[in-house]
């Protein structure tokens, strides 16, 4: 136990140093090269922002993996994320259609299935499937990895909150997965901890610079990688017992924010007769943000909602796998939709 101890120390320090000290230098490139985030209506900063921090993310991820982990058994991981890298570097100097970068994402992933042999082959019991057809898995599996990567993708709107939501997510998956002792994947998840860590430093309100396309894609991916593996293991919880099938519940309730936005936003651009992927904003920290909550408010308050959705889970664990995710579900957009609520009232007073 002390070396996994030293081992996380070592992975999550180097992460966070590399990633520290590369900011400051990506901000001054790209200060003085004059690349940054676009502003329009849908984006809540003001001023020139620097949008190549996942540059400095995705470098301290690598390099701490590259000196502390067992590299043999994640080199087709790490593989994938050069793939997404390169993807995000691309997005974010020339705007890349959304069609090619699914097309990057997709050849990403299969990487990870077909080479890392990492993919989704049960439903774990949910409506009474458990194995799937290998066809059905490299669908589900692709599926669910676009979904992770997205819906972190869009989460990322307010100063902070992508990378807190990130760091937090990371925690639990790394928590999770030394108690299934799992260092290979505890190592990754802490290293991710690391790089985020240090990122806020510079991305808290009032940021310095943002993760762009190249962030949100690299840690996206990783949080896949982490979600299809703890939904293969469950989660091993001592003095209890092991909870095998319980990996797809634990998985949403870590990432139960992004995924849940993103839910409720994609449902209500198609009730709206809108292409569901149409921007707008009707994205959770939006509308904290319309009510009067600056972006240090609006932040603390998603980052204390996602740990309350991870705390309650526990409670839920012992219940079936499809009760439990009705029970989530109904608890997070239930919380999700009050903001809204009030900013309908407020519009029907002021009219």
């Amino acid at each position: 136990m002390k070396d996994v101890v030293i081992d996380i120390i070592l992975v999550l320090g180097t992460s966070f140093t590399l990633t520290y000290f590369s900011i400051p230098k990506i901000i001054h490139f790209s200060r003085k090269s004059r690349l940054y985030a676009s502003v329009g209506n849908r984006n809540s900063h003001v001023g020139e922002i620097p949008i190549f921090g996942g540059i400095a993310i995705f470098s301290g991820v690598l390099f701490s993996l590259i000196f502390w982990a067992e590299i043999e058994s994640l080199q087709f991981i790490l593989v994938s994320l050069i793939i997404v890298f390169f993807i995000g570097i691309l997005d974010d100097l020339l705007s890349l259609p959304p069609f090619k970068k699914l097309i990057g994402q997709i050849i990403s992933i299969l990487v990870i299935m077909f080479l890392a042999e990492l993919q989704i082959n049960s439903f774990k019991g949910l409506f009474n499937i458990y194995e799937i057809p290998e066809w059905a898995s490299l669908i589900f599996t692709i599926f669910v990895v676009v979904v992770i990567t997205n819906a972190y993708n869009l989460i990322d709107g307010i100063d902070g909150l992508a990378g807190g939501l990130g760091t937090i997510a990371s925690i639990f998956f790394g928590i999770a997965f030394l108690l299934n002792n799992d260092i290979q994947m505890a190592i990754i998840s802490f290293t991710l901890v690391g790089s985020l860590l240090a990122f806020l430093k510079f991305n808290f309100n009032p940021a310095r610079i943002f993760m762009g396309d190249t962030g949100s894609l690299v840690i996206g991916l990783i949080l896949s990688v982490l979600a299809i593996k703890l939904i293969n293991d469950g989660i091993e919880i001592p003095n209890d017992k092991t909870y095998k099938n319980k990996g797809p519940f634990i998985v949403i309730a870590i990432l139960s924010v992004p995924l849940y936005d993103t839910f409720r936003v994609f449902c209500l651009r198609l009730l709206s007769g809108y292409h569901p992927l149409r921007p707008d904003r009707n994205h959770i920290h939006h509308a904290l943000l319309d009510l009067g909550c600056s972006h240090k408010k609006a932040t603390l308050i998603l980052y204390v909602f996602s740990i309350v959705n991870i705390i309650i889970s526990y409670f839920m664990i012992k219940l079936s796998l499809g009760l439990s995710i009705f029970l989530l579900s109904i608890f997070v957009l239930g919380l999700m939709a009050i903001p809204f609520v009030i900013l309908e009232r407020k519009k029907k007073k002021s009219a």
